[in-house]
């Protein structure tokens, strides 16, 4: 097999195998380079297996409500921690075998190794075979990020835990203290409630999910207390010790006082770090915080090189890197004589954000608070799920909807939700911002019913005064 290619791909998560099935796809001579698993952290470690962990305690959750519906359920409703979680590495493994026959199926080559950059299109991967050396066109980096440590208690997978762990935990924790309230600690601080233990959410900014609309996280916290979470905001964590029972942490609260609290676990997400450390780059490409710098198509400073995902600045999703994949693969077709393709830079006011925590969240584009700092003068209307008949009858009639608009021109500047099934619903709005639509557009469409996205319809009337069902 030659190693010489059109393009080649270093990292296969979500944006690294995307980037190589389109540049296949395009007809160009394609590499992927891995050190670990096909489909990267998303796949294995990340996205999918936690949705596979949450929607087992959202079943726990149902059974033990069941009484809720009119049903019996004879016997106690346990979990057995151990089938959650195999069930749920399951599911990983099933994807990453997807994603093998994907590369098959569009003849990408699959470099396994840890691989190094030795010029802007050149690099060489020490793995099984031993070193090879390969060199390409162009180079797509890919490499993706990891959890962050507290710097003055790194993990020990024992009793600290980053996610990785906390996805395969060795027991059930008893009293759990997570830090950090942003996406990846709610879901574990929901899983974890949900499976029963005793649970601290600690954030050192004045609310939880903090870039979240001021509504959806004061409506959240409430949820999640009444859920029998302890919510500490404005909090921080001055210590962290691993003992032989547990952990002991210092917490000093929004008052200023501080107290030294123990448990079982703690979960530490306070963030990500990318992985562009050692890879060769440092030559190569502008780093920020150590985040590569872009142009809107993924080129780095050097010509042939590129970079997409979690290793450039954010919003670091999934979603996001899958897309600058396709991005750069169509800029890099352009470039090699396919005057064809017309690639659109990343619009990145209309990428959604979901969080699967129990009630669900789903945002796109600016909160009100950002949309009058920006300086617009806005229209907002919500619209709570306990006027939506679907949502009643679902028994999940907590949530809302809340729109901004830009009150002069009807632009939709953002969306917000927080409820029951929202994370599927939000893509309604991310097609509506696609499309630069305005509250006209919205309200001649025609939404099904009974369903809980007529809470959207809703939302942009009461925007307008126009509410029907509150």
């Amino acid at each position: 097999m030659s190693n010489s290619y059109d393009v080649i791909v270093l990292g296969s998560g979500p944006g690294g195998y995307v980037a190589a099935i389109r540049c296949a796809q395009l007809g160009l001579k394609t590499a992927i380079v891995e050190r670990e698993n096909l489909g990267g952290i998303c796949l294995n470690w990340g996205c999918i297996p936690t949705k596979a962990l949450l929607r087992s305690a959202e079943i726990l959750h149902y059974a033990q409500h069941a009484k809720d519906y009119g049903l019996k359920i004879a016997g106690e409703i346990e979990a057995d921690l151990e089938a959650v979680v195999k069930r749920s590495r399951g599911v990983a493994k099933q994807l990453n075998q997807g994603v093998t026959h994907l590369m098959k199926k569009n003849k990408i080559a699959v470099h396994m190794g840890e691989g190094t950059l030795t010029g802007p299109t050149s690099l060489t991967v020490k793995g099984d075979k031993g070193e090879e050396k390969l060199t390409a066109k162009h180079v797509i980096v890919a490499t993706g990020a990891r959890a962050r440590d507290l710097p003055f208690a790194p993990a020990d997978g024992k009793h600290i835990w980053t996610y990785r762990a906390a996805m395969t935990p060795p027991e059930m924790p008893k009293k759990l203290l997570v830090i950090g309230s942003g996406a990846i600690g709610i879901e574990f601080a929901s899983f974890y409630n949900d499976m029963g233990a005793d649970v601290t959410v600690v954030e050192m900014l004045d609310c939880i999910v903090p870039v979240e609309d001021k509504d959806v996280s004061a409506f959240l916290e409430k949820a999640l207390t009444k859920q029998g979470m302890t919510i500490m905001t404005g909090a921080g964590v001055e210590e962290l010790k691993a003992t032989g029972k547990g952990v002991s942490a210092k917490i000093k609260a929004k008052d200023g006082k501080a107290a030294s609290h123990e448990f079982t676990h703690c979960i530490v997400a306070i963030g990500i770090q990318p992985n562009t450390e050692n890879i060769g780059l440092e030559k190569l490409v502008e780093m920020d915080r150590g985040f590569i710098q872009i142009d809107p198509y993924g080129r780095t400073k050097s010509k042939g090189l590129w970079a997409i995902g979690d290793c450039t600045p954010g919003p670091w999703l999934a979603h996001k890197a899958s897309h600058e994949g396709v991005t750069a693969a169509e800029a890099i077709a352009q470039e090699l004589g396919k005057k064809d393709l017309h690639p659109h830079p990343l619009n990145r006011d209309a990428i959604p954000g979901c969080t699967y925590c129990h009630p669900q969240i789903a945002s796109v584009g600016l909160t009100e608070a950002k949309a009058k700092e920006a300086g617009y003068e806005v229209k907002v209307g919500m619209f709570p799920f306990i006027g939506n008949g679907k949502a009643i009858a679902l028994g999940e009639a907590e949530g809302f909807t809340k729109t901004v608009f830009d009150a002069k021109t009807g632009e939709l500047l953002g969306a917000h939700m927080v409820g029951a099934e929202v994370t599927e619903m939000i893509q309604g709005y991310v097609v509506g911002k696609t499309l630069e639509t305005t509250e006209a557009e919205l309200m001649q469409t025609v939404f099904p019913h009974p369903t809980i996205s007529e809470s959207m319809h809703e939302s942009v009337l009461a925007a307008y005064g126009r509410a029907l069902h509150i």
